[in-house]
Protein backbone atom coordinates (compact mmCIF):
# COMPACT_ATOMS: atom_id res chain seq x y z
CA UNK A 1 0.00 0.00 0.00
CA UNK A 2 3.20 2.48 1.12
CA UNK A 3 4.76 1.60 -2.27
CA UNK A 4 1.68 2.16 -4.04
CA UNK A 5 1.02 5.82 -2.49
CA UNK A 6 4.86 6.28 -3.42
CA UNK A 7 4.13 5.78 -6.63
CA UNK A 8 1.31 8.04 -6.67
CA UNK A 9 3.07 11.27 -5.14
CA UNK A 10 5.88 10.56 -8.19
CA UNK A 11 3.52 10.31 -11.33
CA UNK A 12 1.41 13.65 -9.61
CA UNK A 13 5.05 15.71 -9.50
CA UNK A 14 6.01 14.10 -13.11
CA UNK A 15 2.70 15.49 -14.72
CA UNK A 16 3.27 18.41 -12.23
CA UNK A 17 6.61 18.92 -13.99
CA UNK A 18 5.86 18.17 -17.38
CA UNK A 19 2.82 20.47 -17.21
CA UNK A 20 5.61 23.29 -16.55
CA UNK A 21 7.95 22.15 -19.28
CA UNK A 22 5.01 21.87 -21.89
CA UNK A 23 3.89 25.66 -20.70
CA UNK A 24 7.48 26.84 -21.33
CA UNK A 25 8.13 24.70 -24.05
CA UNK A 26 4.33 26.41 -25.82
CA UNK A 27 5.52 29.53 -24.89
CA UNK A 28 8.99 29.79 -26.38
CA UNK A 29 9.51 27.05 -29.04
CA UNK A 30 8.46 29.44 -31.56
CA UNK A 31 10.49 32.20 -30.34
CA UNK A 32 13.53 29.91 -30.00
CA UNK A 33 12.86 28.34 -33.34
CA UNK A 34 13.41 32.15 -34.56
CA UNK A 35 16.21 32.74 -32.52
CA UNK A 36 18.10 29.38 -33.50
CA UNK A 37 17.60 29.45 -37.70
CA UNK A 38 18.97 33.30 -36.98
CA UNK A 39 21.94 32.04 -35.59
CA UNK A 40 20.95 34.48 -32.73
CA UNK A 41 22.31 31.63 -29.96
CA UNK A 42 19.63 32.44 -27.08
CA UNK A 43 18.80 29.34 -25.61
CA UNK A 44 15.90 28.04 -23.50
CA UNK A 45 16.85 28.31 -20.31
CA UNK A 46 17.85 31.74 -21.06
CA UNK A 47 14.01 32.24 -22.32
CA UNK A 48 13.11 30.96 -19.18
CA UNK A 49 15.30 33.55 -17.24
CA UNK A 50 13.79 36.10 -18.93
CA UNK A 51 10.53 35.13 -17.94
CA UNK A 52 11.35 35.16 -14.76
CA UNK A 53 13.03 38.56 -14.46
CA UNK A 54 10.04 40.27 -15.92
CA UNK A 55 12.56 41.00 -19.11
CA UNK A 56 10.86 40.73 -22.85
CA UNK A 57 12.21 38.09 -24.35
CA UNK A 58 10.77 38.96 -27.94
CA UNK A 59 12.48 42.58 -27.67
CA UNK A 60 15.67 40.78 -26.75
CA UNK A 61 15.68 37.77 -28.88
CA UNK A 62 14.59 40.60 -31.93
CA UNK A 63 17.56 43.13 -30.62
CA UNK A 64 19.74 40.23 -30.73
CA UNK A 65 18.61 38.77 -34.31
CA UNK A 66 18.89 41.98 -35.79
CA UNK A 67 22.17 42.66 -34.52
CA UNK A 68 23.46 39.16 -35.69
CA UNK A 69 21.93 39.57 -39.17
CA UNK A 70 24.00 43.28 -39.25
CA UNK A 71 27.33 41.59 -38.31
CA UNK A 72 27.32 42.75 -34.93
CA UNK A 73 28.72 40.11 -31.84
CA UNK A 74 26.08 40.90 -29.02
CA UNK A 75 25.77 39.48 -25.72
CA UNK A 76 22.19 38.53 -24.88
CA UNK A 77 23.14 39.11 -20.84
CA UNK A 78 24.51 42.60 -21.84
CA UNK A 79 21.31 43.37 -23.52
CA UNK A 80 18.92 42.04 -20.69
CA UNK A 81 21.09 43.91 -18.49
CA UNK A 82 20.39 47.24 -20.10
CA UNK A 83 16.50 46.35 -20.60
CA UNK A 84 16.54 45.92 -16.58
CA UNK A 85 18.53 49.28 -16.21
CA UNK A 86 16.07 51.09 -17.75
CA UNK A 87 17.39 51.41 -21.66
CA UNK A 88 15.84 51.13 -24.86
CA UNK A 89 17.52 47.38 -26.52
CA UNK A 90 16.13 47.84 -29.76
CA UNK A 91 17.19 51.42 -30.31
CA UNK A 92 20.64 50.93 -29.03
CA UNK A 93 21.09 48.15 -31.45
CA UNK A 94 19.05 50.28 -34.32
CA UNK A 95 22.03 52.93 -33.48
CA UNK A 96 24.82 50.31 -33.12
CA UNK A 97 24.06 49.04 -37.05
CA UNK A 98 23.57 52.49 -38.27
CA UNK A 99 27.20 53.12 -36.58
CA UNK A 100 28.68 50.27 -38.24
CA UNK A 101 27.36 50.61 -41.71
CA UNK A 102 29.05 54.44 -41.50
CA UNK A 103 32.40 53.30 -40.51
CA UNK A 104 32.23 55.14 -37.23
CA UNK A 105 33.76 53.52 -34.06
CA UNK A 106 30.87 52.79 -31.58
CA UNK A 107 30.68 50.28 -28.77
CA UNK A 108 27.66 48.72 -26.97
CA UNK A 109 28.42 50.04 -23.35
CA UNK A 110 29.20 53.68 -24.94
CA UNK A 111 25.73 53.45 -26.71
CA UNK A 112 24.20 52.26 -23.67
CA UNK A 113 26.02 54.96 -21.66
CA UNK A 114 24.75 57.70 -24.33
CA UNK A 115 20.95 55.78 -24.14
CA UNK A 116 20.77 55.92 -20.05
CA UNK A 117 21.68 59.67 -19.87
CA UNK A 118 18.35 60.20 -21.61
CA UNK A 119 19.60 61.40 -25.49
CA UNK A 120 18.38 59.24 -28.41
CA UNK A 121 21.42 57.52 -29.25
CA UNK A 122 20.21 56.41 -33.04
CA UNK A 123 18.96 60.54 -33.59
CA UNK A 124 22.69 60.89 -32.16
CA UNK A 125 24.30 58.43 -34.63
CA UNK A 126 21.86 59.76 -37.29
CA UNK A 127 23.08 63.70 -36.61
CA UNK A 128 26.82 62.41 -36.63
CA UNK A 129 26.09 61.07 -40.30
CA UNK A 130 23.93 63.92 -41.54
CA UNK A 131 24.54 67.00 -40.11
CA UNK A 132 21.78 68.72 -38.51
CA UNK A 133 21.13 72.63 -39.52
CA UNK A 134 19.71 74.84 -36.46
CA UNK A 135 18.63 78.23 -36.45
CA UNK A 136 18.88 81.14 -33.89
CA UNK A 137 16.24 83.25 -32.76
CA UNK A 138 16.06 87.11 -33.96
CA UNK A 139 19.31 88.24 -32.03
CA UNK A 140 19.93 92.35 -31.82
CA UNK A 141 23.08 94.41 -30.80
CA UNK A 142 24.30 97.85 -31.26
CA UNK A 143 26.86 98.80 -33.07
CA UNK A 144 30.00 101.45 -32.10
CA UNK A 145 27.41 104.10 -34.21
CA UNK A 146 24.82 103.45 -32.29
CA UNK A 147 22.72 102.15 -35.01
CA UNK A 148 20.62 98.79 -34.09
CA UNK A 149 21.35 95.56 -35.97
CA UNK A 150 19.10 92.44 -36.15
CA UNK A 151 20.68 89.09 -37.35
CA UNK A 152 19.90 85.57 -37.62
CA UNK A 153 22.16 82.68 -38.27
CA UNK A 154 21.89 79.35 -39.46
CA UNK A 155 24.03 76.53 -37.56
CA UNK A 156 25.08 73.68 -39.16
CA UNK A 157 26.52 71.38 -36.33
CA UNK A 158 27.39 67.21 -36.46
CA UNK A 159 26.94 65.05 -33.11
CA UNK A 160 30.26 64.56 -31.12
CA UNK A 161 29.54 61.06 -29.78
CA UNK A 162 32.65 61.01 -27.65
CA UNK A 163 31.16 64.31 -25.73
CA UNK A 164 27.64 63.38 -26.10
CA UNK A 165 27.78 62.45 -22.31
CA UNK A 166 28.35 65.25 -20.19
CA UNK A 167 27.91 67.64 -23.15
CA UNK A 168 25.81 70.63 -23.43
CA UNK A 169 22.88 70.59 -25.75
CA UNK A 170 21.54 72.56 -28.81
CA UNK A 171 20.61 75.22 -25.75
CA UNK A 172 24.22 76.40 -24.99
CA UNK A 173 24.95 75.87 -28.81
CA UNK A 174 22.53 78.71 -29.43
CA UNK A 175 23.33 80.80 -26.54
CA UNK A 176 27.05 80.71 -27.12
CA UNK A 177 26.43 81.66 -31.02
CA UNK A 178 24.42 84.65 -29.80
CA UNK A 179 26.60 85.90 -27.51
CA UNK A 180 29.51 85.91 -30.40
CA UNK A 181 26.82 87.44 -32.89
CA UNK A 182 26.19 90.73 -30.13
CA UNK A 183 30.45 91.11 -29.42
CA UNK A 184 31.24 90.81 -32.78
CA UNK A 185 28.49 93.59 -34.15
CA UNK A 186 29.29 95.55 -30.77
CA UNK A 187 33.00 95.99 -31.53
CA UNK A 188 32.25 97.23 -35.03
CA UNK A 189 32.75 100.94 -35.45
CA UNK A 190 30.00 101.48 -38.11
CA UNK A 191 27.15 99.18 -38.78
CA UNK A 192 27.61 99.11 -42.43
CA UNK A 193 30.98 97.46 -42.11
CA UNK A 194 29.02 94.22 -41.13
CA UNK A 195 25.99 94.85 -43.68
CA UNK A 196 28.87 94.62 -46.20
CA UNK A 197 30.53 91.79 -44.70
CA UNK A 198 28.16 89.70 -43.05
CA UNK A 199 30.77 86.38 -42.98
CA UNK A 200 33.03 88.91 -40.49
CA UNK A 201 30.32 87.77 -38.10
CA UNK A 202 30.79 83.78 -39.16
CA UNK A 203 34.42 84.34 -39.01
CA UNK A 204 34.40 86.01 -35.93
CA UNK A 205 32.42 83.15 -33.75
CA UNK A 206 33.78 80.23 -35.15
CA UNK A 207 37.37 81.23 -34.15
CA UNK A 208 36.75 81.30 -30.45
CA UNK A 209 35.83 77.64 -30.71
CA UNK A 210 32.28 77.55 -29.59
CA UNK A 211 31.79 73.71 -29.46
CA UNK A 212 33.88 73.14 -26.46
CA UNK A 213 31.93 71.21 -24.04
CA UNK A 214 29.40 70.46 -25.86
CA UNK A 215 27.61 67.38 -27.57
CA UNK A 216 28.21 68.54 -31.12
CA UNK A 217 30.89 69.96 -33.67
CA UNK A 218 30.43 73.11 -35.10
CA UNK A 219 30.61 72.90 -39.24
CA UNK A 220 29.58 76.14 -40.39
CA UNK A 221 28.00 79.22 -39.23
CA UNK A 222 25.67 80.86 -41.75
CA UNK A 223 24.19 84.64 -41.54
CA UNK A 224 20.92 84.08 -43.15
CA UNK A 225 19.44 87.60 -42.39
CA UNK A 226 20.76 90.76 -41.53
CA UNK A 227 18.18 94.14 -40.37
CA UNK A 228 18.62 97.45 -39.40
CA UNK A 229 17.12 98.66 -36.40
CA UNK A 230 16.31 101.78 -34.30
CA UNK A 231 19.04 104.36 -33.87
CA UNK A 232 19.94 103.59 -30.01
CA UNK A 233 22.66 105.73 -30.09
CA UNK A 234 20.27 109.27 -30.80
CA UNK A 235 17.19 107.86 -28.80
CA UNK A 236 20.37 107.57 -25.79
CA UNK A 237 21.16 111.06 -26.65
CA UNK A 238 17.81 112.54 -26.73
CA UNK A 239 16.64 110.40 -23.34
CA UNK A 240 20.21 112.18 -21.30
CA UNK A 241 19.35 115.70 -23.24
CA UNK A 242 15.42 115.39 -21.76
CA UNK A 243 16.89 114.23 -18.14
CA UNK A 244 18.98 117.01 -18.20
CA UNK A 245 16.34 119.11 -19.19
CA UNK A 246 14.24 117.87 -16.31
CA UNK A 247 17.73 118.37 -14.11
CA UNK A 248 17.61 121.79 -14.82
CA UNK A 249 14.09 122.51 -14.12
CA UNK A 250 13.94 120.62 -10.74
CA UNK A 251 17.68 123.33 -10.20
CA UNK A 252 15.15 126.33 -11.28
CA UNK A 253 12.53 125.27 -9.32
CA UNK A 254 14.62 125.06 -6.31
CA UNK A 255 16.13 128.28 -6.87
CA UNK A 256 12.36 130.06 -7.38
CA UNK A 257 10.91 128.36 -4.09
CA UNK A 258 14.19 129.89 -2.36
CA UNK A 259 13.78 133.21 -3.91
CA UNK A 260 10.23 133.26 -2.90
CA UNK A 261 10.77 131.93 0.84
CA UNK A 262 13.17 134.53 0.91
CA UNK A 263 11.09 137.02 -0.23
CA UNK A 264 8.28 135.89 1.87
CA UNK A 265 11.26 136.29 4.77
CA UNK A 266 11.93 139.85 4.00
CA UNK A 267 8.53 140.71 3.84
CA UNK A 268 8.33 139.32 7.67
CA UNK A 269 11.28 141.48 8.90
CA UNK A 270 9.67 145.12 7.52
CA UNK A 271 6.22 144.01 8.79
CA UNK A 272 8.56 143.48 12.03
CA UNK A 273 10.67 146.54 11.77
CA UNK A 274 7.54 148.49 11.19
CA UNK A 275 5.75 147.31 14.59
CA UNK A 276 8.79 148.46 16.19
CA UNK A 277 8.36 151.85 14.84
CA UNK A 278 4.69 152.21 15.53
CA UNK A 279 5.78 151.10 19.08
CA UNK A 280 8.30 153.89 19.31
CA UNK A 281 6.14 156.10 18.14
CA UNK A 282 3.40 155.05 20.59
CA UNK A 283 5.95 156.03 23.27
CA UNK A 284 6.43 159.69 21.82
CA UNK A 285 3.28 160.51 23.23
CA UNK A 286 3.86 159.12 26.72
CA UNK A 287 7.46 161.04 26.70
CA UNK A 288 6.14 164.24 25.87
CA UNK A 289 3.35 163.75 28.92
CA UNK A 290 6.63 162.76 31.30
CA UNK A 291 8.13 166.27 29.89
CA UNK A 292 5.31 168.24 30.40
CA UNK A 293 5.16 167.22 34.32
CA UNK A 294 8.69 167.56 35.32
CA UNK A 295 8.52 170.59 33.24
CA UNK A 296 10.81 169.95 30.48
CA UNK A 297 8.71 171.11 27.87
CA UNK A 298 6.11 174.29 27.31
CA UNK A 299 3.13 174.55 26.01
CA UNK A 300 4.70 177.13 23.59
CA UNK A 301 7.33 174.50 22.57
CA UNK A 302 4.85 172.03 21.94
CA UNK A 303 3.02 173.91 19.49
CA UNK A 304 6.12 174.75 17.60
CA UNK A 305 6.69 171.58 17.34
CA UNK A 306 2.73 170.97 15.93
CA UNK A 307 3.41 173.76 13.53
CA UNK A 308 6.93 172.45 12.51
CA UNK A 309 5.00 168.56 11.32
CA UNK A 310 1.99 170.56 10.09
CA UNK A 311 4.21 172.24 7.87
CA UNK A 312 6.40 169.32 6.93
CA UNK A 313 3.07 167.44 6.26
CA UNK A 314 2.19 170.09 3.47
CA UNK A 315 5.55 170.25 2.15
CA UNK A 316 4.88 166.63 1.32
CA UNK A 317 1.61 167.20 0.06
CA UNK A 318 3.10 169.23 -2.34
CA UNK A 319 5.74 167.44 -3.39
CA UNK A 320 3.90 164.21 -3.98
CA UNK A 321 1.07 166.36 -5.95
CA UNK A 322 4.08 167.06 -7.94
CA UNK A 323 5.49 164.40 -8.88
CA UNK A 324 2.05 162.72 -9.81
CA UNK A 325 2.02 165.93 -12.23
CA UNK A 326 5.25 164.93 -13.78
CA UNK A 327 4.00 161.23 -13.92
CA UNK A 328 0.86 162.19 -16.13
CA UNK A 329 2.90 164.12 -18.35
Amino acid sequence: MMNLNIAVIFLIIAVVFGMVMAFFIFSFFSLWLQAFFSKADVSFFSLIGMKLRKVPAREVVEAKIMGVKAGLALDTSALEAHYMAGGHVLRVVQALIAADKANMALSFNRAAAIDLAGRNVLEAVQMSVNPKVIETPLVAAMAMDGIQLKAIARITVRANLDRLVGGAGEETVLARVGEGIVSTIGSSEKHKHVLENPDLISKSVLSKGLDTGTAFDILSIDIADVDVGKNIGAELETDRAEADKKIAQAKAEERRAMAVASEQEMIARVAEMRAKVVEAEAEVPLAMAEAFRKGNLGVMDYYQMKNINADTSMRENIASAGEEKDEEK
